[in-house]
């Protein structure tokens, strides 16, 4: 008998989020300028499994934490839908969709912007516990508030002191404390650990596993590091100016990447073992999102591209076991040949 299929915990369809980035409209009318858009998230589309981890990575400004505040709803969609646990949280009335919000949480790539300076920790971390009223007197959330610091590695005495005087280190675990502080099921990580010491982020991205383990956590985790994205992450997606270019699962995408953007961000990891292999150095710059190429924005860094590249938008479609890539090359069986451009035209 086969067994049923796995309902996805969230999922992202065709997901797009566009930005005014016009100048003030008497510069413009002086200037004889347009109206300027940016395409931050461009028909990006993604599922997430109960108690998986799935990783966007990508070069900064490829929208990846755009998507982060998407699913979370500090930012609003300009198509596609979001749907958590099968309920689309634009279709709810605000009770409803209150009582769904409750179930995930965020946590900030910066600590200590993301903490209210005024306040003492125990009242940023019981915040939620209030607003969404889990308990109501007061010994309780005391109680709660001392179980969370300690679970992050904290002592409940911390919980008198002030943001500012705590290290990095220890200002992400209060994050993480405050997210776990409503029960979610659900967090989107939004590069929790590139503002820290190496040393720090290991710590942090262990607290972070044996947390998802001891509580069934499922993670959306945001990085441009993807030596943490492969310590972390069951599933990747590579992002490119607002657009998805391969999905995988992490090993696969580590041993035997296929779109040729891939292959370049893999080939910028330090190699420790010491090879002494050439490793092709990436070529060119992101271009411009505000006027991106046409066809495959990617082309004009990729030795792979063309005439259909530089024409047609190429589309996310199977390319292997579990596996997309948008890529004309990888779907015409050319992407044997190197990723990068070597010439300097």
């Amino acid at each position: 008998m086969n067994a049923p299929p796995v309902t996805p915990l969230l999922q992202v369809e065709d997901l797009r989020c566009t930005f005014d980035v016009s100048k003030p409209w008497l510069n413009r009318l002086i200037e004889g300028e347009p109206r300027r858009s940016l395409k931050a998230v461009d028909g990006v589309s993604f599922d997430i499994t109960r108690g998986e981890t799935f990783a966007l990575v990508g070069e900064s400004g490829c929208g990846k934490s755009t998507v982060a505040r998407l699913v979370v709803g500090l930012y609003q969609p300009d198509g596609g839908r979001i749907v958590f646990d099968g309920e689309d949280p634009a279709q709810l009335d605000a009770a409803r969709r209150q009582k769904l919000r409750r179930r995930f949480q965020m946590i900030f790539q910066d600590p200590y912007a993301s903490l209210n300076p005024r306040w003492r920790v125990d009242r940023i971390i019981a915040e939620p516990i209030r607003v969404f009223g889990l308990m109501r007197e007061d010994a309780q959330i005391r109680r709660r508030v001392a179980e969370l610091l300690t679970l992050v590695g904290l002592s409940p005495a911390d919980g008198t002191r002030y943001p500012h005087e705590f290290s990095g280190g220890q200002r992400q675990r209060i994050c993480i404390a405050r997210a776990l502080a409503n029960n979610p099921e659900f967090l989107v990580c939004d590069e929790p650990t590139s503002a820290l010491d190496v040393s720090v982020q290991a710590q942090i991205l262990n607290l972070m596993k044996d947390l998802q383990d001891e509580f069934g956590l499922t993670y959306l985790f945001i990085s441009h590091d993807l030596a943490v994205v492969r310590h972390m992450a069951n599933r990747v997606g590579v992002m490119y100016l607002g657009r998805l270019v391969e999905i995988a699962d992490s090993r696969t995408l580590f041993e035997q990447a296929r779109h040729p953007y891939t292959r370049m961000l893999l080939a910028t990891i330090p190699d420790i073992s010491m090879s002494g292999q050439a490793r092709p150095a990436a070529q060119g710059e992101v271009p411009n999102p505000i006027t991106p190429p046409p066809g495959c924005t990617f082309h004009p860094r990729c030795a792979l591209a063309d005439e259909r590249c530089r024409r047609e938008p190429p589309q996310l479609l199977p390319a292997g076991p579990a596996r997309h890539a948008a890529c004309h090359a990888v779907q015409e069986g050319r992407d044997a040949a190197p990723a990068l451009r070597h010439d300097t035209d």
